[in-house]
């Protein structure tokens, strides 16, 4: 049973251009093993089976590789959760700078014991809301990529994700099938320095799952009123 999950979890990769090691995978599956041990004692994810857990997360989370030219990069994965797309892209691409913020504590105890057994370098978890850090000077425009997966609306989502980047670097957004938000994200996209550079559609290796991600450039600084103060973003978006 083993074998054929870990020659899914190759197979999806592949569907991406990417090439598992021996040593990747094993990443992967000490990854699921942590997850599902403590999505026991804490709420994580409602996906435990591991068929769906290769899918359904983690090649989810290694579908935006394409979309990072640079695997040097610095990334802010925002409202990580259980560590996705972040963990996954520092698994696959290890010389990848990440920071994973969440804003629930326990979840941070999760993250760190993840990134100790896969023993990831160059990356961290970080408590905090995307509002208070995309104000932080350590933080803001510090970032080639910030990515986000499915936490907010559109206009919301860029109001959290384009503090942190630099000017000329990107928002990658994670989406599902529907696209309706792109019609409102005109507003947000104006005032805080991005262009939706490109948009790509894809079903889920295996599966018949839609996914969207929207790749977004900053091309000029974001004003200093944004983000705005905590629960302001999702309260009153900018649409």
């Amino acid at each position: 049973m083993e074998s054929e999950l870990k020659e899914l979890l190759q197979k999806a990769a592949l569907e991406f251009d990417i090439i598992l090691d021996e040593q990747k995978i094993e990443k992967f599956f000490t990854y699921g093993d942590i997850l599902k041990d403590w999505n026991q004692k804490m709420n994580l994810t409602a996906i435990e089976d591991d068929r769906n857990i290769i899918i359904k997360h983690f090649a989810d989370s290694i579908s935006i590789c394409p979309v990072i030219k640079n695997k040097g990069s610095k990334i802010i994965d925002v409202g990580t959760g259980a560590g996705f797309p972040g963990i996954p892209l520092k698994i696959v691409h290890p010389d990848l700078k990440v920071i994973l913020l969440d804003s629930l504590q326990k979840r941070i105890g999760f993250l760190n014991e993840v990134i100790n057994r896969l023993d990831l370098k160059d990356i961290s978890a970080v408590h905090s809301r995307a509002e208070e850090m995309g104000q932080h000077a350590d933080y803001r425009e510090m970032f080639d990529i910030s990515t986000a997966r499915a936490v907010a609306n559109l206009p919301v989502l860029l109001e959290y994700c384009l503090p942190f980047v630099k000017v000329g670097g990107y928002f990658i957004a994670m989406k599902g099938s529907s696209m309706d938000e792109l019609g409102s994200a005109k507003r947000a996209l104006d005032e805080l320095g991005g262009k939706i550079e490109e948009v790509m559609e894809f079903n889920l290796p295996f599966s018949d799952i839609k996914r969207n991600v929207i790749v977004v450039k900053k091309f000029r600084q974001t004003p200093t009123k944004y983000p705005r103060k905590s629960g302001k973003p999702s309260k009153d978006p900018l649409i």
